[in-house]
């Protein structure tokens, strides 16, 4: 009897173990299927997003303009804001420059070149341009009869990663279209960020290429739309 009893009692103890073990399993299935679940989840929400994001700029750069809007010309300025540092030396920033100024041209925008922005207008002005001073930009203007301004920043942050081990940098573009009277027309800005291998600087320009088309097609959308009022 004390036998039988310490069988069924053995039996048991196998039982209620093999329960937990199932249920145990059961609920490590259902945490991994909730975790499968969750990365689809935002693979959908970030794919969504991208979609919205290209809607948006073809909408933007559908905005009706006139011809003679788009005959004016525009002077581009590029500085660079790196971990605080604000350089604005136009031929250290030729690849940052074309990224923008390709797609305005693609656009049928007139724009001046980097070789007769730097003929026409001294170093001092062009960094006065990046301190916000007006007097410098009706100056700069001037020299070169352009209409707009248009002051892109484009501020870059290196780090190391030290759980990874890894670089990573991120971007930030800030851009200001502006009349040669210091009107405002037009803010874009946009942000991006990836991890990186030794070439922190081109993956920059990659993340810089990688946004342009947003930043550009809210600044012509504007630029269309409030270039002609008064």
């Amino acid at each position: 009897m004390g036998v039988q009893g310490q069988l069924s009692a053995s039996k048991r103890g196998v039982l209620l173990f093999a329960l937990v073990l199932g249920a145990s399993l059961g609920g490590l299935a259902q945490a991994q299927g909730f975790k499968f679940s969750d990365e689809n989840e935002a693979k959908k929400a970030r794919a969504a997003e991208e979609s919205a994001r290209r809607d948006k700029v073809e909408a933007q750069l559908s905005t009706p303009c006139l011809a003679r809007i788009k005959n004016r010309k525009i002077m581009v300025l590029i500085g660079a804001n790196q971990n605080g540092f604000v350089s604005a030396r136009q031929a250290d920033y030729g690849a940052h420059f074309d990224a923008i100024d390709r797609r305005l041209r693609a656009l049928g925008l007139r724009t001046y070149t980097q070789e007769e922005i730097r003929k026409q207008i001294a170093q001092a002005e062009i960094d006065a341009q990046f301190r916000n001073d007006p007097d410098a930009a009706i100056s700069a203007s001037r020299r070169l009869a352009a209409q707009y301004i248009l002051r892109g920043l484009i501020s870059t942050s290196a780090t190391r990663n030290p759980i990874i081990n890894v670089n990573q940098v991120s971007i930030r573009m800030d851009f200001m279209l502006t009349g040669a009277n210091g009107r405002m027309i037009s803010e874009a800005n946009a942000r991006n960020e990836s991890y990186s291998g030794q070439d922190t600087l081109g993956m920059a320009l990659t993340l810089i290429n990688e946004r342009a088309d947003e930043v550009v097609a809210q600044l012509y959308s504007d630029y269309c739309q409030k270039a002609g009022a008064k």
